[in-house]
């Protein structure tokens, strides 16, 4: 069963949240500050976090920063809950490594959405990884088992997110991949005005692959409609 860890000083949203994710059989652990929060995630090792941005002493971009930088809980995806919508605070959270946002108030339903959408991408085991093939394009091979691409002998290891949308462009190479296919095929779901959240992701997934490519770029933007893998 799915251990789901939820940090809001809020208590009535706290429980509220606890309340509708254990009716979707989720086993919830609380913490009401950013401190006992982090230490929780470090001891129970939760399969997913739901942070809120506005807590006082420490705050939930500085409880995530700690998450992502600590080797025990760098991998376990954040989903963000704020009342903040400005798009800088949103760009703040996946820059620090939030893989999901969410602005409050929300419906507990959308809340369920997301929580799905999470940790089916975090468990899912690739069909490439069960039977341990590597697939090969060019100068590129993608190794699912590790969330890793590797260009010629160079190798970058990537969050599901980003392997899941490189991924994507992969399967579509020299095809344009729209945006909305994006948040669907990625994230679940369909808002209307998320595109920043596909923009920061392709961003950090750019700086990876500049790593081992030897100043070749693989992602190309076309602008107004999606993105698309250059292989050739």
């Amino acid at each position: 069963m799915n251990k789901i860890l939820v940090i809001d000083d809020d208590n009535a949203i706290n429980e509220l949240i606890k309340v509708n994710l254990e009716l979707l059989g989720y086993t919830v652990i609380q913490a009401y500050d950013g401190i006992k929060g982090f230490a929780l995630c470090k001891q129970e090792i939760p399969a997913l976090v739901i942070l809120d941005v506005m807590m006082p002493e420490v705050d939930g971009f500085t409880v995530a920063q700690r998450i992502r930088q600590n080797d025990t809980t760098k991998d376990i995806p954040i989903l963000m809950l704020t009342a903040l919508s400005q798009l800088q605070d949103k760009v703040n959270g996946f820059n620090i490594g939030v893989d999901d946002y969410l602005v409050k108030p929300f419906e507990m339903e959308e809340l369920g959405v997301r929580v799905r959408a999470l940790l089916k991408r975090v468990n899912k085991i690739p069909q490439s990884a069960s039977t341990r093939e590597l697939l090969t394009l060019g100068d590129i091979t993608l190794l699912p088992e590790t969330y890793s691409v590797k260009i010629k002998e160079k190798t970058a290891k990537l969050t599901p997110i980003e392997f899941d949308i490189f991924n994507l462009l992969f399967q579509n190479h020299g095809n344009m991949v729209k945006l909305a296919q994006l948040l669907k095929d990625i994230w679940g779901y369909s808002p209307d005005d998320d595109i920043e959240t596909i923009r920061v992701h392709i961003k950090h997934l750019r700086s990876k692959l500049d790593k081992i490519s030897d100043g070749k770029k693989y992602i190309e933007t076309i602008y107004g409609g999606g993105y698309k893998l250059n292989v050739e």
